[in-house]
């Protein structure tokens, strides 16, 4: 079968070492090891001994990641590495050659790759930046037949930053529940909201609900790649079996910082932090966008520390985004790689000087390679 490589991840880890500013990521600058300490009492990580950690996860960090979701227990909680693994074990559990998936373009296209890699028949629904990037719930529902095994939704949406209405949510979970189909919801953005609060979890609409997050994204503490999948427990059974073959377990120090972490006062700090960050990105991004004289668009941000910002020249963005790297050492996101052409994924969650600095850049070198040539409106 030919093998889909997942073309974001792999365009990331060609590059992002070889540039000076990197805004290809997708999470805030994260924070350091002893940031996440401060106040603490370090003496357990540094006595911890060095061997093999609880497979599914030690009961403290399952318990605090349990609180997260309403009537949930350690039981319906596997931690996995990174959010990554835990979407591989829900497609390799749940999918078999020949069945039907639906996923949201543009998006995070792992579960697309994954799906086609297993053999199954993948749709996409498309958000357009002419509606808000909201999802269109008739379209989904035309996808949808008696075929369909998945349907995976990312919630707030990587990369559009959107965030589905509660009522919109709950038609996802009527279509879902028409044909039995299993809703995989990967809700890594929760906590990203720059107004208002936290977006709800599809956690307890649906009997046949996979919940996936990590604590890279919202927390700012990717390098840990601790994530977790919440499941019912016959489900995370079924999960766990796998997560025995791939890794056995995740690592021990980042489970007992991710216990940390997840202590409500400190859950709250590191959810600040992202937010600042996040939000002074997104101004200093709009900004700029303003002073582009129609070359670049965005809509006004909702969630996350990305955005997706819409050029108006005719180029692919596989190629502008070379272009760029090329001569100004910035690395940004082909929309290729996320399912919609003529876009380019930042990450704007750093220092604002970082980020004015890397659009300068851009500005420069797009002016050259674009000239006088008419922007399209």
């Amino acid at each position: 079968m030919q093998f889909q490589n997942f073309d974001l991840e792999y365009f990331q880890s060609q590059y992002e070492r070889t540039v000076e500013i990197n805004l290809a990521d997708s999470s805030v600058k994260c924070a350091n090891v002893s940031a996440l300490l401060a106040g603490e009492d370090s003496r357990p990580l540094l006595e911890l001994p060095l061997y093999y950690p609880e497979v599914n996860g030690t009961g403290l960090l399952r318990e605090r990641i349990a609180a997260l979701y309403p009537n949930t227990s350690p039981a319906n909680v596997l931690v996995t590495v990174g959010a990554a693994q835990a979407n591989w074990m829900v497609c390799s559990t749940l999918l078999e050659p020949g069945d039907e998936v639906i996923v949201v373009s543009p998006g995070y296209r792992q579960v697309w790759g994954l799906a086609k890699n297993l053999g199954c028949h993948v749709k996409e629904t498309q958000l357009r930046p002419e509606n808000s990037w909201r999802l269109d719930m008739d379209e989904l529902e035309s996808l949808t037949g008696a075929r369909t095994k998945l349907i995976s939704i990312v919630n707030p949406n990587n990369p559009t930053g959107s965030i589905l209405s509660e009522e919109e949510m709950q038609r996802i979970v009527n279509v879902c529940q028409q044909t039995g189909a299993w809703l995989h919801a990967d809700e890594v953005y929760r906590g990203t909201e720059l107004t208002g609060g936290e977006t709800p979890t599809f956690w307890g609409m649906y009997d046949r609900v996979v919940c996936v997050n990590s604590m890279s994204k919202a927390y700012g503490l990717a390098g840990l790649r601790i994530g977790w999948a919440v499941a019912a427990p016959e489900v995370i059974e079924e999960l766990w079996r796998r997560h025995e073959y791939a890794v056995i377990a995740t690592s021990g120090p980042s489970m007992v910082l991710a216990e940390l972490a997840l202590q409500p006062a400190k859950r709250r700090t590191l959810l600040d932090r992202q937010k600042k960050l996040s939000r002074e990105g997104h101004t200093v991004l709009e900004d700029w966008v303003r002073a582009q004289e129609g070359r670049f668009s965005v809509s006004p941000a909702v969630a996350t520390s990305i955005a997706f910002v819409q050029y108006h020249f005719d180029l692919p963005s596989t190629e502008l985004a070379d272009h760029i790297r090329k001569k100004a050492s910035v690395l940004v996101a082909p929309g290729s790689t996320l399912g919609t052409e003529n876009h380019l994924r930042m990450a704007v969650g750093y220092e604002p000087q970082k980020i004015r600095t890397a659009l300068e850049r851009i500005t420069m070198v797009v002016a050259e390679l674009v000239g006088t040539a008419a922007v399209q409106r």
